[in-house]
């Protein structure tokens, strides 16, 4: 009987099942923050008389943080630990969520979304490198797209939350103000959650050797970086640029260069376009992964992302948006799997945390630009043109995906 992902999981052990539940949740948790702005986008703009561009500007500030954020938090990790920096990381966007519902004009909106944005980028690469450490080889691929994964449950949530909210209220205020649940979640990391044994061995030895984050620019891995710095780059571009505006894409009317949805039925696609385009995408690139390896799944995923964008812009009836939504939802993240799983098995202990900082994070500070390139596009003719863009970067990850080496079946030190 051919094996499935959830009975090879449950081959962890309990720690090991903890560390990735606490990941997972961390993911889940950054994932219903950050896009409850997206999902009041459309709500912000009218309360303080912003433009597209202008509001596109407020998303590629948090994103111009988040790069921020994960070099700093990769730092942390590598000093203090995996758990103590994963915890920090969701207390700092937890916090800034309430805060951005408290803001009473742009520029301290502005504030709150950019050091949320530190949380966001110190959360991805703390879990990422946790989870990989933790878990053997022959599991890792796997281990790591559930943890992505869980993206596409927080979006839903989110989806979901803001929907009711707003139908229920009237206020985007109140949206931001659930974003401080997630700081619970805290406490029972603190409680139930090891350190990884790799860092806690690698402890003494980090200590002295204080390896430079340029380490990642040496001879022997300054090719790796570079490459998988713009598979992340033009990937991460067409993600945001593409994902931050399809939900007023959904609801703004047809006039404005929308689809003219209801509420209701926006909070439908978006929901739909999650659990069945991207949790099953980022989940499946773990077993394509294994399967036939991470660069040739690298491929096929960006390619017909590529692909699919441009027929999805095109399309006009509700059935047809919830399908292809969800096809383009589960490729064009779904490889998103394959960056913490790639980037964990090419670099050293010693600066595996501040890798994936950079080559993630900081990729995300210069796709920070997506959402307000989109935007302003969107202004000259509509967002289904301006969604164009975004299959291009999409195609030009997949040219970058081929300069990176196979690292199926590779060992951590």
């Amino acid at each position: 009987m051919a094996s499935t992902t959830l009975p090879t999981i449950s081959q962890g052990t309990s720690a090991q099942k903890r560390t990735l539940i606490a990941a997972s949740l961390g993911w889940a948790l950054d994932a219903f923050d950050v896009m409850l702005y997206s999902l009041v986008i459309a709500h912000v703009m009218t309360a303080f008389g912003i433009s597209k561009a202008g509001a596109g500007w407020l998303g590629t500030f948090t994103l111009f943080a988040s790069g921020i954020g994960g070099i700093l938090f990769g730092f942390i990790a590598d000093r203090i630990g995996r758990t103590k920096a994963l915890m920090l990381s969701i207390l700092t966007y937890s916090i800034c969520s309430l805060g951005s519902g408290l803001a009473t004009s742009i520029p301290v909106l502005a504030l709150f979304r950019f050091v949320l944005g530190l949380g966001m980028g110190g959360e991805w690469n703390t879990g990422a490198t946790l989870v990989a450490e933790t878990w053997p080889t022959h599991l890792r691929a796997k281990a790591i797209a559930i943890v992505q994964s869980s993206w596409a449950w927080g979006y839903a949530a989110a989806a979901l939350v803001a929907g009711f909210v707003l139908n229920a209220t009237q206020n985007w205020r109140y949206v931001f103000f659930i974003g401080i649940l997630p700081a619970l979640v805290t406490l029972w990391i603190r409680k139930s959650v090891p350190e990884s044994d790799l860092w806690l061995k690698d402890k003494a030895v980090l200590r002295e050797t204080k390896a430079p984050l340029s380490e990642i620019f040496s001879p022997a891995l300054r090719r790796n970086t570079i490459f998988l710095f713009l598979l992340n780059f033009f990937g991460l571009f067409a993600w945001w640029g593409l994902f931050t505006w399809i939900p007023p894409y959904l609801g703004l009317p047809v006039a404005k260069g929308g689809r003219g949805f209801s509420l209701m039925q926006t909070t439908t696609l978006l929901v739909t376009l999650n659990l069945v385009g991207m949790f099953p995408g980022y989940l499946s690139f773990g077993w394509a992964a294994e399967k036939f390896g991470r660069k040739r799944s690298f491929i096929l995923y960006l390619l017909c992302a590529a692909i699919l964008v441009p027929i999805y812009a095109a399309a006009r009836s509700q059935w047809t948006i919830m399908v292809l939504g969800a096809m383009v939802a589960f490729f064009g993240t779904g490889f998103f799997s394959g960056s913490g799983l790639i980037g964990s098995e090419l670099f050293p202990t010693r600066v595996r945390s501040r890798a994936l900082g950079f080559t993630y994070n900081g990729a995300r500070t210069l796709s920070s630009l997506a959402p307000y390139t989109i935007g302003r596009l969107a202004q000259s003719k509509d967002l289904a043109w301006a969604f164009s863009f975004c299959a291009v970067a999409f195609l030009m990850a997949m040219f970058m995906a081929m300069f990176l080496p196979e690292t199926k079946g590779k060992q951590l030190e």
